[in-house]
């Protein structure tokens, strides 16, 4: 049979790897070719568990997605931003403020970052199933089919065997995170087409080089796609700031605040931040496709004391039991408030908000 025919897209060419010297980040680099099998899973818990523990950051290879199909990927990714003319893009403006949702386009300059500086990025945000709860710019539409083939695969091949692995490290039934993070409308979990330009040098100034604070992530478990512009660093565990390395073809996994709320603190929602590329890398635009993953809307996020882990070491709160917001509450919350509400400054590098109840910091 003839193979199917897709859609012609522009060609997305990315910016070569930066040569400089940086202080990478030692991440561990997790082989996932078996984690299709309960064996697979069994093998990888101990190496995962100990890296969400710590960095709460780890690299994924061997997913099952070709480098043809990564760069297929961005190419599509790159359409929003290239091929969506203004005035369509506002039709389609994400009512964050509004509704609490991202569900598409953010535009430049929506948020403070620092000192009056707004930021630079702009980003596509489409609801896991695709076209059951949103519509999207004319051309996208041709693309559609393989969209929803992506978060398919990205819930399927990554999120899921993820949150198996991180039940098994907690001794639970292997579903136990997997049941609370539906495919479908029950939560909002979506795909992010994300691009951020190069701003001015008076920008980078006011802003100290950073790009977007230090935080984390809302949900349970981030899935970003590798790309060569190095911006991306963690705080690691001795403190210091540290950039996270390009691997062709590879996934970068971290952990949110809501899985470190529901595995009681065992695992750690790690602060990262966007900044300035090194110089070799500073007159390009820095494209990225992630995958953030969610409970369902109304799962309430306390810890899952049924454990015999937590049980043993014993559960670190943020909050009591009966003061616990659900997942939507939670994510709409933060979702609206950022770079748009008041900060409170607790020191000369951390800023605090309440959402809910819940504090929630912003790291220079």
């Amino acid at each position: 049979m003839p193979a199917p025919i897709v859609p012609s897209v522009p060609r997305y060419v990315p910016a070569p790897p930066t040569k400089e010297d940086l202080e990478w980040a030692d991440l561990p680099i997790i082989d996932f070719s078996n984690a299709g099998t309960p064996e697979g899973r069994a093998a990888l818990t101990p190496e995962v568990c100990n890296a969400m523990r710590t960095y709460g950051f780890m690299y994924v290879v061997n997913h099952g997605l070709t480098q043809a199909q990564n760069d297929r990927m961005f190419d599509i990714a790159d359409v929003p931003f290239t091929q969506v003319p203004g005035e369509e893009m506002k039709q389609f403006a994400a009512d964050i403020e509004g509704s609490g949702s991202y569900r598409g386009f953010k535009r430049r300059q929506y948020w403070e970052i620092d000192n009056g500086v707004r930021d630079q990025l702009e980003h596509y945000n489409i609801h896991c199933t695709v076209t059951d709860l949103q519509t999207h710019p004319k051309a996208l539409q041709p693309f559609l089919p393989e969209i929803r083939a992506l978060t398919e695969f990205n819930h399927g091949g990554i999120l899921t065997p993820i949150l198996q692995i991180l039940a098994r490290g907690l001794e639970l039934p292997e579903d136990s995170f997997v049941d609370i993070h539906g495919f479908g409308h029950k939560s909002e979990t979506y795909l992010r087409f994300m691009k951020y330009y190069p701003r001015t040098e008076e920008d980078e100034q006011k802003s100290k080089n950073v790009w977007l604070k230090g935080h984390t992530d809302i949900g349970s478990v981030t899935i970003l796609w590798s790309q060569p512009v190095s911006a991306l660093q963690i705080r690691c565990p001795d403190g210091k700031w540290r950039w996270i390395k390009h691997i062709d073809n590879a996934v970068v996994v971290n952990i949110g605040d809501s899985m470190e709320f529901l595995s009681g603190g065992f695992y750690k929602g790690t602060i990262h931040r966007v900044r300035q590329p090194p110089a070799d890398q500073q007159g390009y635009a820095r494209l990225g496709v992630f995958y953030f993953g969610y409970p369902n809307e109304d799962v309430k996020l306390t810890p899952m004391a049924e454990s015999p882990v937590l049980k043993r070491v014993g559960i670190l709160r943020r909050f009591e039991d009966e003061q616990a917001p659900t997942e939507g509450q939670f994510r709409s919350g933060r979702t609206a408030a950022y770079g748009l509400s008041k900060l409170t400054k607790k020191d000369d590098a951390v800023e605090e908000q309440f959402i809910h109840g819940v504090p929630v910091r912003h790291y220079s």
